[in-house]
């Protein structure tokens, strides 16, 4: 059970969550979901504090189907960003949706503690943190060990 985190944020910090989660849910738009019609959007929030947006992508062949969480990374990217301070996911259902394990450790590459947010009820906030998802993720610090 994921423990809700939001309680505490207060000010410009929960502003900027809530447009992250508006950012969030115009990337669902864009989603490609014909098979399953679970339209899911992202949008990251970089160091810079840009924000980059994502979209999942199915495929007829399911396991080349892509996550809006990762087209979101994969898409910052591509465009030179490698640190990330949030990501906030929406789908097109009324529950909240979290990032699935290929999600997670693909954004703990980036930054362990890194911020996720989902839509709660009446579009609220809710917030955690990546550790809290995926407290024992691979990451660069495993393989710099193998490196020695």
């Amino acid at each position: 059970m994921l423990t809700v985190i939001s309680l505490c944020v207060q000010g410009d910090l929960m502003a900027t969550y809530s447009e992250l989660l508006f950012h969030a849910r115009r990337a669902m738009q864009h989603s490609y979901a014909p098979y399953s019609r679970f339209r899911v959007g992202a949008a990251l929030l970089t160091g810079d504090d840009e924000i980059v947006t994502g979209c999942n992508v199915e495929n007829a062949s399911y396991g080349l189907s892509n996550c809006a969480e990762r087209t979101a990374v994969f898409r910052a990217v591509s465009e030179g960003m490698k640190f990330f301070k949030a990501i906030a996911v929406v789908s097109s259902r009324s529950n909240p949706v979290y990032p699935c394990g290929a999600c997670r450790q693909v954004l703990y590459e980036f930054n362990p503690r890194m911020k996720i947010v989902v839509e709660g009820r009446g579009g609220k906030p809710i917030v955690s943190s990546l550790l809290r998802m995926l407290p024992s993720g691979f990451g660069p610090q495993n393989l710099a060990k193998l490196r020695r």
